[in-house]
């Protein structure tokens, strides 16, 4: 059962990679030097952020009886 729309699809796409990329591209590593495994952990949302997108399924969003699919 899907429970995430086009625009949240394409919302958490954009920041999810974006989330993603921060701490790993060379030229922004810097402002993540001292964070230590916090990084990791912005990396990590960035990758749940993905993967809900690619799924259609948000589990946060059945807990809180959220649906921002198209009613049809």
């Amino acid at each position: 059962m899907a429970n995430v729309g086009n625009i949240d699809r394409w919302v958490r796409v954009v920041v999810g990679v974006v989330l993603l990329a921060l701490p790993l591209l060379p030229m922004t590593a810097g402002m993540f030097a001292g964070w230590g495994a916090w990084k990791f952990a912005v990396a990590i949302v960035g990758v749940v952020l993905i993967a809900t997108a690619g799924l259609r399924f948000c589990p946060l969003y059945r807990i809180l009886g959220v649906n921002t699919c198209a009613l049809r």
